[in-house]
């Protein structure tokens, strides 16, 4: 598991938010002698727990959402009551009125070491189950960040809204990310890009010879290290009809030269360029550009300084020199995270949607929702 944040109880002790697998319980830890204790609740995503003051009261309240509900503060009288928590925030409650994609839970094994790996499928609606559908992969950022049971529709997780628009969305918890131990986590060591991007080759076969997905329309995506991963696929096969890469790095040296995260490239690859040379090339996007033939869609914030602009601009480059379909979203003022400018987040979810139906051939969808 991991741990992904905590706060301090009135009556003594902490309140721990840990994430198992894809869900993030409440735990309650009294001292560092003694041991942690799950509390009895709902299934899906706690955050930002805080109690009362008073040590009268074991009152609590914190910010919850699942595949199913999406997320409102809730509050208990008694923290042991989790489950009766009752919301008392309805902002979301135009979501709940929707007919929503239903999302489960779909485990596959890579097997170059039999790994298994986790992820969520998301439906779209009135298609639970079915087959033969049309599959849009969505990688998580981080690495160590994780896909989770939660119901919210931003730039960044937004594998609820492409399920609404017809797609079979794969999230795949690859290697490397939280949740499924320190050992999982740290297999990405040396292998930033090959280990995740085998299981993620994984679970579309997984999928396609279940009959879940059609063979013929497979499309991949993702934002910062989701980025970094379609850059990488998109080397590896062209199985893919199109892609969607933001914010993803193309080139490992000049991406550790002018990153604010140049301590975490390294680590991830072992080294400095001069001390890890061959691990440096075996993990290389920019030397396998030239196999790329799947039409993509970069998008980048032009202040990005954890992505630096830079990689999206080779990136556009080298395929516009290769004859490959390609188009750069370029998002003034705006840093890695988009969150200067509400409607860039908005464009940005809008041109990708039509992008994948434009490469996928299927009829273009109504954007007014999103405009």
């Amino acid at each position: 598991g991991a741990v992904r944040d905590y706060s301090i109880r009135s009556e003594g002790g902490v309140f721990i938010l840990g994430q198992l697998g894809t869900n993030v319980h409440v735990y309650t830890q009294q001292s560092v002698w003694e041991g942690v204790s799950l509390l009895s609740g709902w299934h899906g995503l706690y955050r930002s727990i805080s109690s009362s003051k008073s040590e009268q009261y074991s009152s609590a309240a914190f910010l919850y959402s699942s595949f199913d509900r999406p997320e409102e503060v809730y509050f208990t009288k008694h923290i042991d009551g989790l489950p009766w928590a009752k919301p008392v925030t309805h902002e979301n409650q135009l979501l709940a009125t929707r007919e929503l994609p239903r999302a489960k839970l779909y485990r596959w094994i890579n097997h170059d070491d039999n790994r298994i790996i986790e992820g969520i499928l998301h439906y779209p609606p009135g298609k639970f189950e079915h087959k033969n559908l049309p599959l849009f992969v969505y990688m998580h950022g981080g690495p160590s960040d994780a896909s989770l049971n939660r119901l919210q529709t931003n730039f960044y997780t937004w594998a609820p809204l492409a399920a609404a628009e017809g797609w079979l969305v794969l999230e795949a918890n690859y290697r490397g990310s939280t949740g499924y131990g320190d050992q999982f986590l740290n297999e990405i060591f040396g292998q930033i890009l090959s280990r995740p991007g085998k299981d993620i080759l994984a679970g579309v076969d997984s999928l396609v010879s279940d009959g879940i997905a059609d063979p013929t329309r497979l499309n991949i995506g993702g934002y910062s290290f989701g980025g970094f991963l379609t850059n990488w696929l998109i080397t590896q096969t062209t199985r893919f009809n199109a892609a969607l890469s933001g914010a993803g790095p193309v080139e490992h040296i000049s991406m550790w030269g002018t990153t604010d995260f140049s301590f975490g490239v390294n680590t991830l690859l072992r080294g400095f360029p001069w001390e890890a040379p061959e691990i440096y090339e075996k993990e290389s996007i920019m030397n396998k550009l030239n196999e790329v033939k799947t039409p993509t869609l970069i998008s980048t914030g032009t202040n990005d300084i954890r992505v630096p602009a830079d990689q999206s601009y080779i990136l556009e480059r080298s395929l516009t020199y290769l004859g490959v379909p390609v188009k750069l979203l370029l998002f003034p003022d705006e840093g890695h995270t988009l969150s200067n400018n509400p409607w860039h987040g908005k464009i940005k979810a809008r041109e990708e949607l039509k992008w994948l139906a434009k490469y996928d051939h299927v009829p273009p969808f109504t954007t007014e929702d999103l405009v």
